[in-house]
């Protein structure tokens, strides 16, 4: 059954420029950490299988979310996005069926934007699909490059060059995959950049080598995938929430 959906939650980060103790995740917008903002948006997609991965203070979060149907799996130390991917694959390695990807730290996500992704991902028989979103600001995030408007790859914004720091379509953090495709490619994904991390973006390439097909689902509302790394952005978030 390939229409079984699992869904995997970035949550190990600490969040070093809030200059908190607390986990990043764990910051409220009005009233409401930011992950329980994600997860009540996610559970309207009716996953078979929901993962959080944890890694700074674990146990905090794992107080925090329980009473919730998931799982955790522990990224001790944080060595990027696929390498927090890479821990749940003794959760996954069985698992028939597609998997969506995305952080914590997104409390603007609707289950409108992830439903429609997900819907694309199906409908066009996609063996990965990405969500992007054009930005009057590109700075900071990943761009979306293309070449003759068909993805081609995503850059870090460290990693990029000055022509791909024009680029105003970014990508938003969130993806879908079939689950053994994943899996089977996430472990080519090298940490040859200036970060030395695994970055989940990097396993787009290696699946466009291997003539697997790659979307991109563009969205309107930029401000559905915008995270918080201080607490200005908090603010700014929370201006946003409804």
């Amino acid at each position: 059954m390939k229409n079984k959906l699992s869904i995997i939650v970035l949550a190990a980060g600490k969040g070093t420029r809030m200059q908190s103790d607390i986990p990043k995740v764990l910051h409220m917008v009005n009233n409401k950490s930011m992950i329980k903002h994600v997860l009540s948006q996610t559970d309207e997609l009716n996953p078979e299988k929901l993962i959080v991965v944890i890694g700074y203070e674990a146990q905090q979060l794992k107080n925090h979310l329980s009473g919730y149907n998931i799982s955790f799996a522990l990224q001790e130390e944080q060595h990027g996005t696929a390498h927090a991917v890479m821990q749940c694959a003794n959760n996954l390695n069985k698992f028939k069926g597609n998997t969506l990807v995305l952080s914590g730290d997104v409390p603007l996500i609707t289950s409108k934007t992830l439903q429609s992704l997900y819907k694309m991902h199906i409908d066009q028989n996609a063996h990965a699909t990405i969500l992007s979103a054009k930005v009057e600001n590109p700075y900071g995030y990943g761009r979306i490059v293309r070449n003759n408007n068909n993805f081609n790859s995503i850059v870090e914004e460290k990693d990029a060059n000055e022509v791909q720091k024009e680029i105003n379509e970014i990508n938003g953090g969130i993806y879908i995959f079939d689950n053994e495709i994943l899996f089977n490619n996430i472990n080519e994904i090298n940490n040859n950049n200036n970060q030395s991390e695994y970055y989940l973006p990097d396993i787009m390439p290696i699946l466009i080598r291997k003539k697997y097909k790659v979307l991109v689902h563009q969205i309107n509302d930029e401000n559905e995938i915008k995270g918080a790394n201080t607490y200005e952005q908090l603010k700014e978030l929370e201006n946003y929430a409804k």
